[in-house]
């Protein structure tokens, strides 16, 4: 399979990548309602021949280049957006690059099928439904999507804080994340006879305190922040006897969030003893951390030095955010993995309303995408 074919195909098709990004950017749906967006890229896919698999109960899709063997080397976009305020109105928003990210994974498609050559291994592009609310990836698991799969890339647009525009990582380090969300239950009183009442805004303030007092043994950066609290009613002389909170934790490493996940609890146990006010709470959801493959970050090392050159390939990119890309390497352990960081100019960051991004980039991001699948699958 000539990569050099691959990737003069990808320029010839610059403007059409373009406006392939603008009509799915326009098309914004949230996690679990990608209709339009998963039927656009069906419709795309099918146009150039290709056999497009749909699922039951979701709008993720895949397809398969077949090749001579049964092993598979996939390629994974995401597709959802994100629901926020923008300009005042609160509606899906593709502020973190999603698709961008299908619009890479489809061309990297169509530019390899185009070659019409049989590949070694088959090659698979995954589309998958959900990334924001950490679902999507579990979902395309339990469908089968990584049946044979041996090695899987992904992509992600970085920020001009963390990647330089023309630039290129062969792999994305983010950490683990969990949010917990909790209850404190107290006793109303009148707020001129305090002591006769057990107030829990004040255990929720105690807590705040405490957990900031959190150390790890696991040598690796996190932390542990209330994020949302609400107690009372509308009348302010009455001492609320219940409040409910939410709590976010981060941690570079696995290891470091259930440390933090089992001494997060301890503080939550213990202030609730010491106020006398019972604190309840649950793991509401969390992303495991990224696990470092050398021989896919290699390939894709290799990539990204044939279509931008050697001195455009920087070290892997440590993130603090999280991504659900890595429960498929964390429930399949033998699963050789990485994901691009692109460097595309992007501010003023991921998730702000007015994210924007040079889109030329998404040319050579598709380039590299085609080229490391290319490769790997022979």
């Amino acid at each position: 399979m000539s990569m050099k074919m691959v990737c003069s195909y990808l320029q010839e098709q610059r403007k059409e990548i373009i406006q392939t990004y603008h009509e799915l950017h326009q098309l914004a749906e949230p996690s679990w309602q990608e209709e339009k967006t998963s039927q656009y890229l069906a419709n795309r896919l099918r146009e150039a021949g290709l056999t497009v698999r749909t699922y039951s109960g979701h709008y993720g899709l895949t397809v398969d280049l077949e090749g001579e063997e049964k092993q598979v080397v996939a390629l994974r976009a995401d597709m959802d957006a994100l629901v926020q305020e923008v300009d005042g109105i609160i509606r899906p928003n593709h502020s973190c690059g999603h698709d961008g990210h299908s619009t890479m994974v489809l061309y990297a498609a169509l530019a390899l099928a185009a070659c019409k050559v049989k590949p070694k291994k088959t090659i698979r592009f995954i589309f998958q439904p959900a990334e924001e609310k950490v679902g999507g990836a579990l979902q395309m698991m339990r469908d089968g999507a990584l049946e044979n799969v041996e090695t899987l890339f992904g992509v992600h647009l970085r920020p001009v804080m963390e990647l330089a525009n023309g630039t290129a990582a062969p792999a994305i380090l983010h950490g683990a994340s969990a949010s917990i969300d909790g209850s404190i239950s107290g006793l109303q009183a009148h707020a001129s006879r305090p002591e006769r009442g057990k107030n829990v805004i004040e255990t929720a303030s105690l807590l705040v305190q405490a957990l900031q007092s959190i150390r790890l043994e696991a040598s690796c950066p996190f932390s542990v922040k209330m994020t949302q609290l609400q107690a009372g009613g509308e009348t302010s002389n009455v001492i609320p006897d219940r409040a409910t909170f939410k709590l976010d934790l981060r941690a570079q490493t696995n290891a470091g969030m259930e440390e933090l996940l089992e001494k997060t609890g301890q503080v939550l146990h213990h202030v609730g003893e010491l106020r006398g006010t019972p604190v309840e709470w649950k793991v509401t959801g969390s992303v495991p951390a990224a696990t470092f493959h050398e021989r896919a970050v290699q390939q894709l090392r290799e990539a990204i030095a044939d279509v931008l050159g050697e001195d455009k390939v920087v070290p892997p990119c440590v993130s603090p955010g999280g991504e659900d890309f890595h429960f498929y390497t964390y429930h399949n352990p033998h699963l050789s993995a990485t994901m691009l960081g692109l460097g595309c100019g992007l501010h003023p960051g991921l998730h702000h309303p007015k994210m924007s991004f040079d889109t030329d980039a998404l040319v050579s991001g598709a380039k590299i995408l085609a080229t490391a699948v290319g490769k790997a699958a022979g």
